[in-house]
């Protein structure tokens, strides 16, 4: 029997093994920390604090203000300096709160939160979920408590744990598979529990036998509860793609997972499930990658939120060369690439990446030669070269004809070009066009 796969992607070296291997360290900040009250996708957050308010770990410092939206927690104890407009990884200024970082690292008394799990009701979970400011912490930062609760409960029956990590480079997932598999089998059955009809499936990359067996090993017996290897391969991760591997449901960019009976979650996110119902703490760390040809030590830090990014590169030893040519947050397939490293980790941080070299600035697009290789490696099933024409011609009827917005952005056509045509910001540029003419 083959790998569970999906029509579609590429191979892309994954430099995986320059920090597989390190585990999981705690890094505490020095420095203020600075929250963006727009952490997920949503409304912002409101503050509930103030200039000169003294804050401990844990503490709410900003309220949801809509039921798409979350709540926000600090991850050190200290004194609100100020509430400003500040540079987040994604170019803009967001406005956050400053928190001018004490040391001390004082905790809210988290057990006042913790009851036994059969005496909660299923609303109660979910209140915890949103109370804790849980969002996908595997970057698109979709509220969890949303993502729980869909129109039609009972048609859901499958909960797929994303375990592919399918970016080059990262490993903070794997790290987590490795170090605390208990966390996620038990924020897996705390969400499974939620619905009447549901089982799990933890989907992994078959690239990380180490965590395959863990896991099988931990879920053993559970009849409720499989460990899926799945092929390696780029975009496995995407919800699109990982529904279809495992279920063989197809869904489109005009449905929800959940329409399919499946409701997709990060390794991440459900740890920080685990953590919010079982031990009362909200959502103030995550795991982050620090690594690259241009860093002097690769790590996995658990990280606090807030935290300058600044502080992740110094811990690392700084860089091994005077200019890296380009730092990004996130993967390198679908990440951010950063002008300052002035900017907060926030929820959906997973990565920081630092190159020696930035091999695409140096290549010159040139005009498409109709090889079809975008076309073979769309997992969306689309024609990116003739999106990307419709696109540079301001054709958004022809645009939409031919489904553009059945693209993803994964780049797997940007990749294999041999135009070197940047395919995925052209087409992600009339994309975002569409998408805002449809809310005007």
């Amino acid at each position: 029997m083959g790998l569970l796969s999906f029509v579609g992607g590429i191979h892309p070296y994954d430099g995986k093994e320059l920090s597989k291997d390190k585990k999981i360290t705690e890094y505490l900040p020095k420095g203020d920390c600075v929250y963006p009250l727009s952490q997920h996708i949503g409304a912002p957050a409101t503050p509930i604090v103030k200039k000169g308010d003294r804050v401990l770990v844990g503490q709410k410092i900003a309220e949801a203000s809509g039921f798409v939206s979350a709540n926000v927690h600090s991850g050190v104890s200290g004194t609100v300096k100020t509430i400003e407009p500040r540079m987040t990884v994604s170019g803009t200024k967001v406005n956050s709160i400053i928190i001018e970082n004490d040391g001390l690292f004082e905790e809210m008394d988290f057990s006042a939160n913790v009851k036994p799990l059969d005496q909660l009701y299923r609303e109660d979970v979910k209140d915890m979920i949103k109370e804790a400011g849980i969002v996908g912490m595997g970057g698109a930062g979709f509220p969890t408590h949303v993502k729980l609760s869909p129109k039609n409960e009972d048609a859901i029956d499958t909960i797929i744990v994303n375990g592919a990590e399918c970016e080059p480079y990262l490993t903070s997932d794997y790290r987590r598979m490795i170090e605390t598999p208990n966390k996620i089998v038990a924020g897996l059955q705390i969400v499974i529990n939620l619905f009447d009809n549901a089982k799990g499936i933890i989907a992994i990359e078959d690239n990380k036998p180490e965590a395959i067996k863990v896991l099988t090993e931990l879920t053993e017996g559970m009849d409720n509860i499989t460990v899926n290897a799945v092929k390696t391969k780029y975009p496995q991760g995407a919800e699109r793609q990982l529904i279809y591997a495992n279920t063989k449901r197809e869904i489109n960019s005009s449905m929800l997972p959940a329409d399919a009976g499946c409701i997709v979650q990060n390794i991440d996110t459900i740890v920080a499930i685990y953590n919010a119902v079982v031990e009362g703490r909200p959502l103030y760390e995550r795991i982050v990658t620090v690594t690259g040809d241009a860093v002097n030590e690769c790590a996995n830090y658990r990280v606090r939120i807030g935290t300058n990014i600044q502080e992740l590169i110094d811990a690392v030893g700084g860089f091994n060369i005077e200019d890296p040519a380009k730092i990004i947050s996130g993967g390198p397939m679908m990440g951010k690439a950063l002008f300052t490293l002035d900017a907060p980790i926030v929820k959906g941080s997973s990565a920081l990446l630092c190159f020696r070299e930035d091999v695409v600035a140096d290549l010159e697009p040139s005009n498409c030669i109709r090889c079809g290789r975008c076309v073979d490696v769309c997992p969306g099933r689309v024609m990116p070269n003739h999106l990307a024409d419709a696109a540079e011609h301001g054709d958004i009827d022809e645009f939409l004809k031919c489904d553009g917005m059945e693209c993803c952005e994964c780049g797997c056509c940007s990749y294999v070009c041999p135009a070197k045509r940047h395919l995925t910001q052209i087409i992600a540029g009339t994309r975002k066009q569409v998408l805002a003419n449809r809310k005007k």
